[in-house]
């Protein structure tokens, strides 16, 4: 996939989340309580300040005025980056909202570029097509287009990890350690570069030394974020112990595991949610389906690199058979897209997991895979089930309805 063609997925995309946008305007009600900018901007020009609703505000209150208590949580390059940007601009309020639009849209689309040029490293070209079209399509992608810290994470990590199957440990060291200043999940790059110096060490029987070094400087963005904490707010975790006055009972400080997460949702939350009330029913069905997907994705995964691969029949309703391959990915892209995958719901939360996956770009590539043994049909009818959620989720956030 050329960079013509790159660029216009990217705007025909863009053009679609604005036809979302256009339609919500006119047949959605608004939710008032936490518009991008308050209701007043909103109201002014939504087709802009729809695209910083909830956490959005937050990203551009740090940007203008630093860090206050209960918005530690928020991890600084992005907010840091944005103010850099606005002070080219003038520096009023509605230019950190358009920087923020233009980071998050630059940083997406170089994302997107370097996602390309590593799938080709292990790939042909129907599955770098694929993947970028899930990743298009994926019912939050409108998170990429929106002031959060999503696409600029991606971008961070997808590099990361192509410089460091290009043997650039230096570049390797020094984007996994600001990755890991923007978002938490961050330091699940750390196992997963060491897996990949490992691996190339095994293959080409390099020395480890700069590898390994360049691996535990991605930790280096956590612990000056860290540092700043201890300073700032007397406490070096606050991100993660603010959680409770941040999010209510919805996260936890006490570590929960995957299987209770699953417990609670099936057996405490699904069944005495507001049936009644759309937006609540969609947005719990959505995070618990993907939590369901990306955890199954991670299974494959493990399973693939335990037995390189299986094959048994599937019974078709024909009464023939056909084999079916477990696809292996990198064992170090694997260990990123489990690690990212728990991490978030350690809180005992799926809340929010259906952003948190997005910058998980081996999921992507998973997926991709296994719908290239798929009939087109039935790759259309996945597609179009994708699109049409990407339109209500899209329809929702910018109304100010929950998503994730």
């Amino acid at each position: 996939m050329g960079i013509k063609k790159l660029l216009t997925f990217f705007l025909v995309w863009r053009i679609l989340l604005f036809i979302f946008l256009f339609f919500a305007l006119y047949y959605l009600p608004l939710q008032k309580n936490f518009l991008g900018g308050g209701l007043e901007n909103y109201l002014e020009k939504p087709y802009l300040w729809a695209w910083a609703n909830f956490d959005g505000e937050h990203f551009l209150a740090i940007a203008k005025e630093g860090y206050r208590p209960l918005t530690y949580f928020f991890f600084p390059v992005y907010p840091i980056l944005t103010r850099l940007f606005a002070g080219l601009i003038g520096g009023s309020f509605y230019s950190y909202l358009v920087s923020g639009l233009f980071l998050s849209h630059s940083a997406f689309f170089i994302g997107l570029m370097g996602l390309v040029r590593l799938i080709r490293l292990d790939y042909k070209g129907n599955i770098v097509f694929l993947t970028i079209i899930l990743v298009l399509l994926f019912p939050t992608s409108f998170y990429f287009a929106s002031v959060y810290s999503e696409s600029l994470f991606l971008a961070l990590s997808v590099w990361t990890f192509y410089f460091a199957r290009k043997k650039r440990w230096v570049l390797v060291g020094l984007l996994g350690a600001i990755a890991s200043a923007t978002r938490i999940v961050g330091v699940a790059l750390f196992p997963a570069l060491v897996v990949e110096a490992l691996i190339q060490a095994k293959e080409k029987k390099t020395h480890l030394f700069l590898p390994i070094v360049s691996s535990f400087c991605v930790l280096l963005g956590l612990i000056t974020y860290a540092t700043f904490l201890r300073q700032d707010a007397g406490d070096p975790l606050a991100f993660f112990n603010s959680l409770n006055q941040v999010f209510g009972e919805q996260r936890s400080q006490i570590l929960i595991f995957l299987p209770q997460v699953f417990y609670r949702y099936i057996f405490k939350i699904l069944p005495n949610i507001n049936y009644s009330y759309f937006p609540v029913v969609f947005s719990t069905w959505f995070e618990f389906l993907v939590a369901v997907l990306f955890g199954g994705l991670g299974l494959l995964g493990i399973l693939a690199l335990r037995l390189h691969h299986i094959s048994y029949g599937m019974w078709l309703r024909s009464g023939s058979s056909r084999i079916f391959e477990l696809a292996k990915i990198r064992s170090s892209y694997t260990v990123y897209l489990v690690l990212g995958y728990l991490i978030p719901t350690l809180t005992g939360s799926f809340s929010s997991l259906p952003r948190y996956v997005l910058i998980l770009f081996p999921g992507f590539i998973l997926m991709a895979v296994y719908l290239n043994k798929l009939k087109s049909s039935y790759r259309y009818f996945f597609f179009a089930i994708l699109f049409i959620l990407l339109g209500i989720a899209t329809a929702l956030f910018v109304r100010g309805y929950w998503i994730a």
